[in-house]
């Protein structure tokens, strides 16, 4: 009786002719290919740990200081307003120009001393137009007093309200066009100075 073939046995070990096997990729078979890496959320930036942005700084802090500027903003309406109505009352007449160096020394002034402080652009456009007001006013009692028995301070001081009903008498379009300018030149003037 003969026996049946037997199949050949390799010498040593026995798994060491098989192909090697595949190894799966993030957990998916072999048949499948990997899937691509996603592009990196952030772009690489030097100096970040890990290629992450790296965080930008804090905005600066104000600098000056707002009440002063406030205090220094006055100051310089109340003077530029007695220049603007002594232009006024000489001329009688009431000039754009002086108007808006009311708005352009107010906001200097403010923008100058407060600093970066947004408050401050707003800040001196207000002031601004309360010199307007005041310098006309101050024209108006100029003029009065050249046409009236009363002085300049007591039509400002003691015959306020009649003043005033002078200066809405002689308001005009051109009267509000120069309070804009002067507001707009005030705001422009304390953002240069503060920059």
């Amino acid at each position: 009786m003969t026996q049946p073939p037997q199949p050949h046995i390799p010498e040593g070990n026995p798994y060491g002719q098989q192909p090697p096997q595949q190894q799966p990729q993030y957990g998916y078979p072999p048949q499948q290919p990997a899937p691509q890496q996603p592009y990196a959320p952030f772009p690489q930036q030097q100096g970040g740990p890990g290629g992450y942005p790296l965080v930008p700084p804090p905005p600066a802090p104000p600098r000056g200081n707002l009440g002063l500027g406030i205090l220094a903003g006055f100051v310089a309406m109340l003077v530029i307003a007695g220049v603007y109505g002594g232009i006024i009352g000489a001329t009688e007449h009431e000039i754009g120009y002086a108007a808006v160096a009311v708005g352009v020394v107010v906001g200097f002034a403010t923008g100058k001393v407060a600093g970066n402080n947004p408050v401050a652009l707003f800040v001196s456009p207000v002031l601004s137009l309360i010199g307007v007001y005041f310098g006309q006013l101050l024209g108006e009692a100029i003029i009065g007093s050249k046409v009236s028995p009363w002085s300049v301070t007591e039509l400002f001081f003691e015959h306020f309200g009649l003043l005033n009903e002078a200066w809405k008498a002689d308001s005009d379009a051109m009267s509000f066009l120069f309070f804009a300018l002067a507001a707009v030149a005030s705001f422009g003037a304390a953002k240069r100075a503060s920059a």
